[in-house]
């Protein structure tokens, strides 16, 4: 295959998913669309807490909604399709991969982090939904624009199949994705989606039955660490508060990082809609997200042997519980402001 570069223009973002997405669909000429608002139309913001399945050995929890699932709501909200692939045979994959290359398209994969090689080795966890850009190839090595770094990268032909074949949960299977026929998008279309997008957020956080989803959810955590320290031993309940350390600060920015970035987008969101309810619903994400960094430090120092005692267990589930008090209150605003 001869040397390809396309001309895709590198943007670093916060989050993998929300970069790769705002950045193709920059490269298709939305230009308008940033990392916030895609997150914000995606419907990014969420939580949940699968107490019947392990990542790493501790609690499966995520501050977000499903990998993928960004992308796709707001796509659908803005009436661009979003094509998705995936693939059993590597040769069909790696063929598919070169073909939209050929054809001058940047393409959206899906990979497991553990065996990017240009990932510091702290950071290489069996996490097989992170996302990057493919904008050409050259000498051999594919062209990588992944949002989470500073600059563009390369990959190998042999590291680029590893990377999009890894085994284990939410296995990629080869997943590439681009946007198609992307027309120009109106303000009344965005002003339109923003209102749907941010009801949907409010109705995730507040209405997903069972207790394990959104606010309930951040309760039910809560709930769970106090019991930790006699339930499973100082040891094992320290790891616990450390994976969740990792899975809120490290895999994907997490439970502060997401707070943060939805304040941005409600204060986006007011350029478009000019309801001063926006901004003050942006100013008190902005302190909610402050509140989960504290909670990580706290779990942090438990997690690092330097406080262990059960009180310290009881402060950390009072912030969870705090913090879903405040988020509580902060959805249901969300979901009664007028945003025409």
């Amino acid at each position: 295959m001869d040397n390809i570069i396309i001309p895709y223009n590198h943007i670093q973002t916060a989050h993998c998913e929300n970069g790769v997405a705002s950045g193709l669909l920059q490269h298709h000429g939305l230009k308008f669309m940033t990392e916030p608002l895609m997150f914000g139309l995606g419907s990014g913001i969420f939580y949940i807490h699968i107490p019947f399945l392990k990542v790493n050995n501790g609690p499966a929890i995520s501050y977000r909604s499903m990998p993928g699932w960004i992308f796709s709501r707001a796509s659908k909200l803005l009436d661009i399709k979003v094509k998705r692939t995936k693939f059993n045979s590597e040769k069909e994959a790696v063929d598919f991969l070169n073909n939209q290359l050929k054809l001058g398209n940047p393409v959206g994969c899906q990979v497991g982090v553990f065996n990017l090689p240009y990932f510091p080795t702290e950071y290489r966890f069996h996490f097989n939904a992170h996302n990057l850009v493919v904008f050409g190839k050259e000498d051999g090595n594919y062209l990588v624009s992944d949002p989470v770094m500073e600059t563009t990268t390369l990959l190998s032909e042999a590291d680029m199949l590893k990377v999009r074949f890894a085994k284990g949960p939410l296995a990629p299977k080869g997943h590439i994705y681009y946007p198609q026929n992307v027309k120009e998008v109106s303000k009344e279309q965005i002003q339109r989606a923003i209102k749907i997008a941010t009801k949907s957020s409010a109705f995730d956080m507040l209405n997903i039955p069972g207790s394990i989803c959104g606010v309930d959810g951040i309760k039910y955590t809560a709930k769970q660490i106090r019991k930790w320290r006699d339930k499973l031993g100082p040891k094992k309940a320290g790891l616990y508060l450390g994976q969740i350390v990792r899975m809120q600060e490290e895999i994907g920015t997490g439970g502060g990082g997401f707070r943060f970035l939805y304040a941005a987008f409600l204060e986006q969101a007011h350029s478009y809609i000019p309801n001063d309810e926006l901004l003050t619903l942006s100013d008190e994400f902005t302190k909610i997200g402050d509140l989960w960094r504290a909670s990580a430090i706290n779990m942090g120092r438990i997690y690092k042997g330097r406080l262990n005692d059960q009180k310290d267990y009881d402060l950390c589930a009072s912030m969870l519980e705090e913090i879903s008090n405040l988020e509580k209150r902060a959805f249901q605003k969300l979901k009664k402001i007028k945003l025409g």
